[in-house]
């Protein structure tokens, strides 16, 4: 028999991803995804009860999208998105948090690889919509930012949290100024109040991986692996205690750690799992920030 491990993490949303789920369970194994989309711990089931994340689910941050939208007065709204779960998940839940508030006039897709969405970007524009929403990730999201600047699109631009690192802002350019996304904290750590209890931990996971990569570095990707390894280190302390690891004994109570994790404070959010929710964010978890002058602003709400 095949040597297993106690845990397994695995990343970003894709069908070789989700075919992690049933292995986890079949093994009685944790998998602690350093993916965002919600269907990975949702709706909780037999298999999904094995799987765990330290990363917002998209809901909680459409919902504060939304929100902004809202107060900014927003009536109509087109989407462009990714070809892929990536993009079919932010639709969906960016359709359920919109409901009858905002109007969506226009909805297209892209490849990550595209190196043109002029027609989709002319498609939406012909609706005149009020704001645009990309749901994209990484350096593939500047493509229709930069689209919609060329063209002077003088409305509002929404983004999502995988566009929070410095490789998107670079490419962008002075296309990406007047952006708004909902994302975690770290992105902007030193702008929290000081009586944030996240803003330490996120000012210490900058430092110490700023310190090793360089300045500028930290993004929420470095951060999702930096919270779920306090996840997993908060979880061992228990389960170690109980169980010795390489035993199947240990690994179901290691899983029963993780959904036991209570109040964790870690680099974007404070944490607590259940059996009910294996994502465990609550809207502490979410800061609108706005891309100004090729910099990350922090939003204050009340």
């Amino acid at each position: 028999e095949k040597e297993r491990v106690d845990v397994v993490m695995g990343s970003s949303v894709t069908p070789a991803t989700l075919s992690l789920v049933p292995l986890a369970a079949q093994h009685k194994t944790p998998l602690l995804s350093l993916a965002a989309s919600q269907q990975i711990v949702h709706p909780l089931d037999e298999n999904k009860r094995w799987v765990f994340k330290a990363i917002q689910n998209e809901s909680l941050m459409a919902e504060a999208t939304v929100d902004h939208m809202v107060a900014k007065g927003i009536k109509t709204l087109a989407f462009i998105g990714f070809a892929d779960p990536y993009g079919d998940s932010w639709l969906n839940v960016l359709q359920a948090e919109i409901n009858k508030r905002i109007e969506l006039v226009s909805t297209e897709r892209y490849i990550r690889n595209d190196t043109s969405v002029t027609a989709q970007i002319l498609r939406m524009l012909s609706k005149k919509p009020d704001a645009v929403f990309i749901a994209g990730s990484g350096t593939p999201a500047a493509l229709p930012q930069k689209a919609l600047g060329e063209r002077a699109f003088k409305g509002l631009t929404y983004q999502t949290y995988g566009i929070a690192n410095r490789d998107f802002l670079r490419l962008a350019g002075r296309d990406a100024q007047g952006a708004v996304f909902a994302v975690g904290p770290v992105v902007v750590a030193s702008q929290l109040d000081d009586s944030n209890p996240i803003k330490r931990v996120a000012m210490d996971a900058t430092t110490k991986y700023e310190a090793a990569y360089g300045p500028g570095t930290m993004a929420v990707f470095a951060a999702n692996a930096w919270d779920s390894n306090l996840m997993l280190t908060e979880a061992l302390k228990v389960a170690l205690k109980k169980e010795k690891p390489g035993s199947e004994a240990f690994r179901i109570a290691l899983r029963d750690a993780l959904e036991g994790v209570k109040d964790l404070v870690t680099s974007q959010g404070v944490l607590s799992m259940s059996g009910q929710n294996h994502s465990g964010y609550d809207k502490r978890a979410v800061a609108m920030v706005e891309i100004v002058d090729g910099n990350w602003k922090y939003l204050k709400t009340k």
